[in-house]
């Protein structure tokens, strides 16, 4: 099966007009979209390797890079949580026509979660999300509650916040839009119903996003249609070829 692209989707307007990068695989069955993780595109190790299954099982694959990430264009620090989920339902509305599978990895499973909400708000469906160490609520959960009182004050005056990461060079830069929009986007102060089973994938030795935040997730969600795999030995990555496998079959279990 073909693929396309990337191929370039204009979204929002004025100062905030962005073109979004986007490759699709041809083929049948549910299409499966893969959204990324934070500062990651869709060149990323999971990303390829699915789309590698979708051109074996002929199936049609959407992945994509949000603003300012990959191929797309953008300013990072301009970019919110609200800015990438715009990204995300601009793309389902242009390249999928029946119920997605959603496939999302870290800030990915909170975009995909995000994303399924607005669908059914709008009357479509999701046919089902693959959620890899889902970082569900990060920017408060995972950054501003790990915080010390210090960096907390010198986000708040400065409005950005040079954060190290364990996966590029240069640090991560974290707004304090960012942190307030991500606020007005929280899921887990309340029950969490995506309307569509789940499976989530989590590694137990993930210092970036905790098992037991995958527990917290799992407390919110309907026990109907929702399982957890956790893999003891796995990080946050989870990229290995026993890994990958274990994406592939959750995706596959859902076609």
């Amino acid at each position: 099966m073909t693929e396309t692209g990337p191929e370039f989707l204009d979204v929002g307007t004025g100062a905030a007009a962005r073109r979004v990068a986007v490759r699709v695989r041809d083929g049948s069955g549910p299409p499966v979209v893969w959204l990324g993780g934070f500062r990651s595109d869709m060149t990323a190790t999971k990303a390829t390797a699915l789309d590698a299954w979708a051109a074996e099982a002929g199936r049609r694959l959407v992945r994509f890079d949000y603003a300012a990430h990959g191929a797309s264009s953008g300013t990072f620090t301009d970019c919110t949580i609200a800015t990438w989920l715009e990204d995300a339902c601009a793309v389902l509305d242009a390249y999928v026509h029946e119920a997605p599978i959603l496939v999302g990895s870290s800030m990915g499973g909170w975009i995909a979660c995000l994303a399924a909400r607005a669908r059914a708000r709008q009357g479509g469906r999701t046919a089902s999300l693959v959620l890899i160490a889902p970082a569900l609520d990060f920017t408060e959960e995972l950054i501003w509650n790990r915080l010390s009182e210090a960096a907390r004050a010198m986000l708040v005056r400065d409005g950005v916040l040079k954060k190290p990461s364990a996966y590029a060079p240069e640090p991560d830069p974290i707004t304090l839009s960012l942190i307030e929009d991500g606020r007005r986007h929280c899921l887990l102060d309340g029950p969490l119903d995506p309307g569509c089973p789940v499976h989530m994938l989590q590694g137990m030795r993930d210092t970036d996003v905790p098992y037991t935040h995958a527990l917290k997730i799992l407390g919110h969600l309907p026990a109907e249609g929702t399982v957890l795999t956790l893999i003891a030995d796995g990080d946050h990555r989870l990229s290995r070829p026993q890994d990958i496998a274990r994406l592939v079959a959750a995706v596959a279990g859902f076609a």
